[in-house]
């Protein structure tokens, strides 16, 4: 059907966006070393693109509204194949992160367009599932982004003559960060086989246009019909005031802005972009090695994509609080399983270990300074080896003498990672889009989400920013026993304050959760 392959085209903004965002992960571990980064540095260069996506999303709108849908998407693609290109080429790490904040404006402006554009020329009956394509490819571009780096990472290893010739092995981080050129220029040149959003023609005048691409898409008799839908809605927002911000706070608003927000903070706060932006990093600490590393966040994104179509199964059937309860004790529980596994482990380099060391480092240090000492935890162990062998070696070689040296069980880090991201994909990883939709009163619900969004967004950005800081000051234990607590703080707010919304009218419920005043 023609809608269902414009949606399917149009979603693969959706793609773009998760692939731009997590294809960093992989990344992180050359340019560190590379650039000599500092662990807030290596925060920025990860959380730059999050600054700029939520600025473009309060921004892509109006100019959506302005420009069109349609040339909003096409200027989003070329955002990310300069990104994509720019990052790879980058000499320094400040081009670096202006390429990567240059692709977040891509990533802002297909969050809020893509689904938009969707919705506006789908038919009622198939709106929800179309609509959804997008988000289910987001899901898909983390997963495949994980996948391209680890076989990025394989080439690399090859003694293969184009593998050589590419300059694979030597550039590794720039090939994973270059190889989304090609399904951004895949996405600008498909954008030319959609037709404009035959709701925005209206909004703007087009009213002859608008009557041919919606003709075409749902026959004349319902094509009509629909248009003088259109204009009537059109018609009627004319004759409302303009939203304040000050009604989004207004006292019988707050029970559903508290509950609002701090949903918003709850999806953010538990680690989720910690995992998905650094898991080849939190891998590596449990001492498997970097290609065991990378192969492990294939499963990551392969679980996410699992569980976030469960959640779009259950939602309705289950309701959005059962979910939520679910989601956010197990999100609890593996948290705090994992803050035990590596509170649990141990470092200690023995002769052996140290002879056996595959890598440039002076292994007299080591064994003067550091043989046969155990460690109680990760802190005091990489502050031992960087006054070892200093800064930039430790740096460079930390995870092959982590994995040389720790004594841990990876399955129990492997199955609480996997765990985790199984529980924030069917729950508050997307049931909390589908409150806001519901929570909210229909004359603030715009403004409403878009602040909700736009405080998701900043606390994102401060997770990525200071995640690998915690882990080099604070710890692996501590960092995710932190995770942990808040989501246990946030299942007993999940229990006391959340309603279930499942079949109930936005009538009803704003009846239920707005206080008369």
């Amino acid at each position: 059907m023609f809608v269902t392959r414009v949606a399917l085209i149009v979603a693969l903004g959706g793609f773009l966006m998760g692939f731009d965002a997590s294809v960093i992960s992989g990344v992180v571990g050359f340019i560190e070393p590379e650039f000599g980064l500092s662990k807030l540095q290596l925060g920025w260069a990860v959380g730059s693109l999050t600054l700029t996506a939520t600025l473009a999303m309060l921004v892509s709108g109006p100019l959506s509204d302005r420009f069109g849908r349609r040339t909003i998407l096409k200027a989003a693609a070329i955002l990310f194949a300069v990104s994509a290109i720019g990052s790879a080429l980058a000499p320094t790490f400040a081009l670096l992160v202006i390429f990567r904040m240059i692709g977040g404006l891509g990533v802002g402006a297909s969050l809020i367009i893509a689904p938009m554009y969707i919705a506006e020329i789908s038919p009622p009956k198939m709106r929800g599932r179309l609509v959804s394509f997008n988000q289910l490819n987001i899901v898909i571009g983390i997963s495949v982004a994980f996948f391209t780096n680890y076989l990025i990472l394989r080439w690399a290893q090859s003694d293969a003559s184009w593998v050589q010739s590419l300059l694979i092995n030597e550039h590794q981080w720039r090939w994973m960060l270059g190889i989304e050129t090609l399904p951004a220029i895949a996405y600008f040149l498909g954008l030319y086989f959609v037709p404009k959003s035959p709701r925005w023609q209206i909004m703007v005048g087009q009213l002859a246009e608008a009557r041919k691409t919606m003709t075409f898409i749902a026959g004349e008799e319902k094509a009509e019909s629909q248009i003088q839908d259109v204009l009537q809605s059109l018609e009627a927002d004319k004759n409302k005031e303009k939203v304040s911000i000050k009604e989004v706070f207004h006292p019988s608003l707050r029970l559903v802005l508290i509950i609002g927000v701090t949903l918003a903070v709850l999806q953010q706060i538990t680690g989720i972009n910690a995992v998905f932006f650094y898991a080849p990093m939190i891998f590596e600490q449990s001492g498997i090695g970097t290609d065991a590393s990378f192969m492990q966040a294939i499963l990551v994104g392969l679980t996410n994509l699992v569980f976030t179509i469960l959640a779009i199964l259950f939602i309705d059937k289950l309701g959005r609080k059962p979910l939520l309860i679910f989601g956010m004790a197990g999100i609890a529980v593996t948290m705090l399983l994992l803050s035990y596994g590596f509170h649990s482990a141990t470092y200690q380099l023995d002769e052996e270990s140290i002879q056996q060391l595959e890598i440039p480092v002076d292994k007299e240090l080591l064994t003067a300074n550091m043989q046969g000492i155990t460690y109680p935890n990760d802190v005091m162990f990489r502050r031992v080896l960087t006054e070892s062998l200093g800064e930039e070696a430790a740096i460079e070689h930390e995870s092959a003498l982590i994995t040389a040296a720790i004594d841990i069980n990876p399955n129990l880090i492997l199955f609480a990672i996997l765990g985790f991201v199984a529980s924030f994909a069917i729950s508050i990883g997307p049931v909390m889009w589908v409150m806001f939709s519901e929570l909210f009163p229909l004359r603030v619900k715009g403004l409403a989400i878009s602040l909700a969004g736009f405080i998701n967004s900043a606390v994102s950005f401060l997770v990525q920013l200071v995640f690998p800081w915690e882990l080099a000051n604070l710890g692996n234990s501590i960092t995710f026993l932190i995770y942990g607590l808040f989501a246990a703080a946030g299942l007993i707010f999940v229990l006391k304050m959340v309603p279930e919304t499942k079949n109930k009218s936005l009538e009803e419920l704003e009846e239920e959760l707005v206080r008369s005043n």
